[in-house]
């Protein structure tokens, strides 16, 4: 690895998932990289899935589905930290939201690219099977805080099953679960102040809809070497820090159906001495959520790679 840049020990690199996809990502990369080029080729293999095609030229609708789109989103991130590092951008911290945990666990040596990517087209191929078993859906609440959510959900349990999916800031916290309940608690959300804004998603993920897939997952990770970590990981379900490869796989395998505990998990890097986040990844959705928990006034450096030219945008600023 080439000396870093940057200051590593202040540095998070942050993993977007699934929501941040668009036709075309890695074009940037694949066209300029033979490094890029294997990791997709390895990617393929490991799926079954033409995946350079489906980023590349999709269409969006198969891009999007969960089986193809898991390891696609993670491939891509995958490729997107390899340019980084390439270019001598290191960091101490990982964290990854849902899906991109795993490009995560990946980037801090749990898992090797090719387990990585095993497990996320498991992943991928269960979640759709519990979509297509259990349909569901999913609304991002604004303008309430978690407890207020909380008690809109409670409320609306009567009328289906619905719980707090995602803590993605202070004032927006994503709802899961099935039509009827995710409808109640949004007509109530409303009603309390909120604004419900339905999510284009295809199952109802981070819910007991998706339960069932829990079991099966834990059984693929069990034939998965895991290793400690190399730096500091925040995990969603617990918004902490974890070595232990025995408990990280134990954490890896409640995550499915468990709440993302995104808020909490920048704020306890942000306590660790964070001011350099990086996204690493299309899009820049978790840099946005950056902008909404970190406070007014704050001097921290939120940046994002995704092809050549952000990552001369990113080297620049951290040499400055």
């Amino acid at each position: 690895m080439t000396s870093s840049i940057n200051d590593a020990a202040k540095t998070a690199f942050l993993f977007p998932g699934q929501g941040s996809q668009f036709v075309g990502m890695g074009r940037d990369f694949l066209a300029a990289s033979d490094d890029a080029r294997r990791l997709m080729s390895m990617a393929e293999q490991l799926s079954g899935f033409p995946l350079a095609r489906l980023c590349l030229e999709g269409p969006l609708e198969e891009l999007t589905r969960t089986l193809h789109l898991q390891p696609a989103m993670t491939v891509l991130n995958l490729i997107c930290l390899q340019a980084l590092r390439q270019a001598g951008i290191n960091a101490e911290f990982f964290a990854g939201h849902s899906l991109g945990e795993y490009s995560a666990l990946a980037a801090a040596g749990v898992l090797s690219a090719e387990d990585t990517l095993r497990l996320v087209t498991e992943r991928g191929r269960l979640m759709e099977r519990e979509s297509a078993a259990h349909p569901g859906a999913m609304s991002a609440i604004l303008k309430l805080n978690l407890p207020q959510v909380q008690e809109v959900v409670q409320a609306a349990a009567a009328k289906g099953v619905v719980v707090a999916a995602n803590h993605n800031s202070e004032m927006q916290i994503v709802i899961s679960g099935d039509a009827a309940g995710v409808e109640a608690a949004a007509v109530l959300a409303g009603q309390q102040g909120g604004k419900a804004v339905a999510l284009p998603v295809s199952g109802a993920w981070h819910s007991p809809l998706v339960a069932d897939a829990v079991p099966d997952f834990a059984k693929a990770m069990e034939r998965i070497t895991f290793q400690a970590p190399k730096g500091k990981l925040f995990f969603n379900v617990t918004a902490a820090l974890e070595s232990d490869p025995a408990a990280i796989r134990a954490i890896m395998s409640r995550q499915i159906a468990a709440m993302v505990r995104w808020y909490d998990t920048i704020l306890a890097m942000r306590q660790q001495g964070v001011t350099t986040f990086i996204e690493v990844g299309p899009k820049t959705v978790l840099t946005g959520l950056l902008k909404k928990i970190l406070p007014k006034g704050h001097d921290c450096t939120c940046l994002q790679v995704e092809d050549s030219a952000s990552l001369a945008v990113c080297l620049e600023t951290l040499q400055r």
